[in-house]
């Protein structure tokens, strides 16, 4: 038995260059807007990071795992002590690692994810300090 033709795929260049161009001012208007909302909260989580005794500790899951990981990836490659921890993982004993030195930052897109709700009240009972990261105001 022959294994099955690949799929032929044509790109209509001029279609591929508009939608490319439509996405990048779409991402460019999000970035944009994302000056009218800054304010005293960002200036107060800056000052928690920049002045923590021990690390940032960078917490989320799902996608917003995902740019943790990358968050924490580059405050690590540019001098912050950082580290990323799973919310689900902290969860099951890796909130053992975080300390009252260090300052956490929870994303969550919605900010109500399981996990970090979990996690939130063993934070504050030890005392680290919380910022978090939503994709909705509050």
């Amino acid at each position: 038995m022959l294994p099955p033709a690949p799929l032929q795929c044509t790109l209509d260049g001029s279609r591929a260059l508009q939608l490319a161009r439509e996405t990048f001012d779409i991402e460019a208007a999000a970035v944009l807007g994302l000056r009218e909302r800054l304010g005293l909260a960002f200036l107060d989580a800056a000052q928690r990071m920049l002045s923590a005794r021990g690390r940032v500790v960078v917490m989320g899951i799902g996608k917003s795992g995902h740019v943790g990981r990358k968050m924490a990836a580059t405050l690590a490659s540019t001098g912050t002590p950082a580290m990323f921890v799973h919310a689900a993982e902290a969860v099951h004993g890796d909130l053992g690692m975080v300390t009252p030195a260090d300052v956490v930052v929870a994303i969550s897109n919605s900010g109500e994810s399981q996990e970090l709700s979990t996690i939130l009240p063993l934070l504050k009972r030890l005392g680290t300090p919380v910022i978090a990261m939503t994709g909705q105001r509050g």
